[in-house]
């Protein structure tokens, strides 16, 4: 099954900038859909971004202008630059991908990362 290595989560201060980077490996069919997540503590994991194939991008109303999600298709990699960082992103962020259930790309199936601490002091 597919395997996500993610890197890049850290203590940074208000106003300061990280880079998320999520590797999937063991690919046994495509890989559609990538995004991150996020869990703040306390709270429900939410969707912080996520690009398709094409590279069509959805973003969280409370990231949109400072954040900006990427991927490399020929290295099954996603990307999340996160800028002007608030305390209120400080959160267990969580790589999300889906792989399709057939070679034809038929369905897909979710595979989380192992989740990245991201911690924004004020």
């Amino acid at each position: 099954q597919v395997q996500l290595v993610e890197s890049g989560g850290g203590l940074v201060e208000a106003g300061g900038s990280l880079r998320l980077t999520c590797a999937a490996s063991q690919i046994r069919f495509s890989i559609k859909d990538m995004g991150w997540y996020r869990q703040p503590p306390g709270k429900q994991r939410e969707l912080v971004a996520s690009i398709a194939t094409g590279g069509k991008t959805v973003y969280a109303d409370s990231v949109k202008g400072r954040f900006a999600i990427s991927r490399d298709n020929a290295r099954n990699t996603v990307y999340l630059e996160m800028n002007s960082l608030k305390p209120e992103d400080t959160a267990v962020y969580y790589c999300n991908v889906k792989e399709s259930l057939t070679m034809g790309g038929w369905g897909s199936r979710d595979y989380w990362g192992q989740g990245t601490q991201v911690t924004v002091s004020s």
